[in-house]
């Protein structure tokens, strides 16, 4: 039996696609950067999977686990054909635990509807990347995902308890358990979170709860600099306020989201930065927070605060935010977006480093991001067909990067290397630690098919193309 004959066999072939379309689409992310696959296979279960996955490394073909295809750095896309591993059929919350604060969900639950499933019994799952009506909880795990809350709630590996997951050679393990504690052997299940895709393929997540804060108070505040708001963010911390999202968008971003959703009630004219600031907890404190917020925007020179009265104000205030990746399309529709971060001390010489490349290079880019952590997203924007726009922002990509580590910051907050970014690894890490990473990827992955060609710039050698 031939190889498509034996994936067909295994998941059925209705499930096993080839058109063009398909190939396409399961080829790419929103980097809109990839290789189209050979074969798109769409199992139901964990057997399924791992009986794929065997197959794969028996023939060495590519397998390429991919959820909702939200990334920008091209994790879950092939870069030499091979199987796509689509999750779609993953998709379910298999339990919630109300008494002992976890719930159980398979890798393609969006991490929305999982957040939406457990507020309505009381509890809360913190996590909230900003796609989060699109993303999956999968790719969440496999990118280490963070998001607005991140200042206070830390990020997708803080809420993660254990892991079902299929190993590259074909077995099922199970990592991690349903309790808060535990520290037998090795840490394999926050090994495989933020590990890209590239040393198991995660079919099962336990995620830790908490009770839902009870009160929440929204405020927007509004900055003739994104100096002052920056400035905002130091005189909060300095009156020892942790915000649940604390959250900054630069002028150039408010433009276009107004442009996107044909309003003008976004932001007073004149507005260089807003903070979007969010806190949360018992009535008291939260009333308490609110006023010490409202107190450092003003003074670091906001000049308007706007306080949300209810919650349909609330998801409007916070509507600038979720809109803001597909509202920079009317600038251009192509954008280079990074997402760097810095210690929060050094934000201010960060967005100066960010005014040097727009004036060195004669770029256009825009800035928004989780400024509570020093997660700032750069979005280099450039013509489709100009290609010298394209060449000076590449060289600008590098000269922010070294930069980035000047600033005693990382290359990646939470979008991860993927392809992307391979060719930056060694600006950031030693080779020694780069080699003792592939040492762990070899050990999961021996013949090198899971995912290969992500994270290090010399791919996985081993794998082979499709014969039939």
């Amino acid at each position: 039996m031939g190889f498509v004959a034996g994936v067909e066999a295994i998941v059925g072939a209705g499930y096993v696609k080839r058109d063009a379309e398909s190939l396409e689409r399961y080829g790419t992310d929103a980097l809109k950067r990839g290789h189209p696959a050979d074969l798109v296979v769409l199992p139901a279960d964990t057997r399924e999977i791992a009986a794929v996955v065997r197959l794969c490394n028996e023939h060495r073909v590519p397998v390429v686990p991919r959820g909702g295809g939200t990334g920008y750095t091209g994790g879950s896309v092939p870069v030499e054909g091979g199987v796509v591993l689509g999750l779609d059929r993953l998709n379910r919350i298999l339990r919630i635990d109300e008494e002992s604060l976890f719930a159980v969900t398979q890798p393609n639950v969006i991490t929305g509807d999982l957040q939406d499933a457990v507020e309505r019994v009381g509890l809360f799952y913190p996590p909230d990347p900003a796609s989060l009506k699109e993303c999956a909880i999968g790719g969440n795990v496999a990118e280490n995902s963070g998001g607005p809350r991140a200042f206070k709630y830390g990020v997708t590996t803080h809420w993660i308890l254990g892991l079902e997951a299929v190993l590259p050679t074909g077995e099922i393990v199970r990592t991690g358990g349903k309790t808060v504690k535990n520290v037998v052997g090795y840490d394999l299940t926050h090994l495989i979170v933020g590990s890209e895709g590239t040393l198991a393929i995660v079919t099962e997540i336990t995620v830790r709860l908490i009770p839902k804060p009870p009160v929440q108070a929204t405020l927007r505040a509004t900055f003739p600099s994104v100096e002052a708001a920056v400035g905002g963010v130091t005189g909060l911390i300095g009156r020892r306020v942790i915000p649940a999202a604390l959250e900054l968008v630069d002028g150039t971003c408010l433009d276009a989201v107004a442009k996107y959703l044909n309003v003008t009630s976004l932001a007073p004219p004149g507005t260089a930065a807003i903070l979007l600031i969010e806190v949360d907890g018992l009535s008291e404190l939260v009333t308490g927070e609110a006023a010490r917020v409202e107190e450092a925007c003003r003074a670091a020179g906001a000049s308007e605060i706007l306080r949300a009265t209810s919650e349909a104000e609330r998801q409007e205030l916070w509507r600038v935010r979720r809109e803001l990746s597909t509202s920079l399309k009317v600038i251009t529709p192509l954008k280079y977006n990074h997402d760097i971060v810095v210690p929060k001390g050094r934000i201010p010489e960060l967005f100066q480093l960010v005014e040097r490349l727009k004036r060195d290079y004669r770029l256009r880019i825009p800035c928004f991001g989780h400024v509570g952590d020093g997660n700032i997203h750069v979005n280099i924007m450039v013509g489709p067909e100009d290609l010298d726009e394209q060449a000076r922002a590449h060289a600008a990509e590098r000269v922010l990067f070294e930069g980035t580590l000047a600033l005693e910051g990382s290359i990646s907050g939470e979008h991860g290397i993927g392809f992307a970014k391979a060719k930056y690894l060694g600006l950031e890490l030693t080779p020694d630690v780069i080699e003792l990473m592939k040492r762990v990827k070899r050990a999961f992955d021996p013949n090198g098919i899971l995912n290969p060609g992500k994270i290090f710039p010399n791919g996985d050698p081993g794998a082979l193309p499709i014969a039939d």
